[in-house]
């Protein structure tokens, strides 16, 4: 728990990092990427909000039962249809903003290591970019093993009960991955190498998922998740996880 409530505070410190001269101009495009998603997120969970619920509820209940039940299990449903939205139109942004968040997480460190961040490498950024997109869509084949089988369980009736903690911790450690990609991609790191390593750290990273995960559903401090967990991963990274 100790370590879990450690990763949370990396996001916080993220939101500060951001900030700081000379990594600031690095996280206006992600948060750009991210607050036009995001408003389609909102737009489009608030539209389809109705039907998924009654989607969700079992139809063979008595009507007394289903009345009762809905008010009492009706807030771990929103819980599961606000992570399910939020997280697909993550992964979304995490595909188009790949190519600068690699950026940000280099300038991160080039900040906390005492370097001092140069212009906008926009030759290194065109150079990148499908290797960046293609290193996003390796992890998205990666999480629709996992996506498949929670979605079926979401829509069993009784079952789907269950499903919203396991979304949680499942959103939890993917975007754990995710976002320590970047800073561990610049160090030359492969995929299974990034899995292994933060399995080893598994408290730091549930805790700093999590804390994402959640920040992603608050209004307003949504737009800025996108840079802040670069930033925050990768400044855990460095202080955690980092070999030699």
């Amino acid at each position: 728990m100790q370590n879990m409530v450690k990763g949370a505070r990396y996001l916080v410190q993220g939101f500060s990092l951001i900030n700081q001269p000379g990594i600031r101009r690095f996280a206006y495009l992600p948060m750009l990427i991210n607050t036009l998603l995001f408003s389609v997120a909102l737009w489009f969970g608030l539209s389809n909000f109705g039907g998924w619920l009654d989607a969700l509820m079992p139809t063979w209940l008595p009507a007394w039962l289903e009345s009762i039940l809905t008010w009492l299990i009706w807030p771990l449903f929103i819980l599961l249809l606000a992570i399910i939205v939020f997280f697909s139109f993550s992964v979304i942004a995490n595909i188009l903003a790949a190519p600068f968040n690699g950026i940000l997480a280099e300038m991160v460190e080039k900040k906390m290591t005492g370097g001092s961040p140069p212009d906008m490498p926009w030759a290194q950024l065109l150079k990148d970019t499908p290797k960046m997109i293609f290193n996003e869509l390796r992890k998205v084949a990666y999480l629709l093993m996992w996506v498949l089988p929670l979605l079926i369980l979401s829509l069993i009736p009784g079952l789907n009960l269950f499903a919203p903690l396991l979304w949680l911790l499942f959103s939890s450690w993917t975007l754990a991955l995710d976002y320590h990609d970047y800073p561990m991609g610049n160090h030359q790191l492969a995929f299974r190498q990034q899995r292994e390593l933060l399995r080893q750290n598994r408290g730091l990273a549930l805790g700093f998922g999590g804390a994402t995960m959640l920040a992603t559903m608050i209004p307003i401090l949504n737009f800025l998740v996108i840079p802040a967990a670069v930033a925050g991963a990768t400044k855990l990274y460095l202080e955690n996880i980092q070999q030699g």
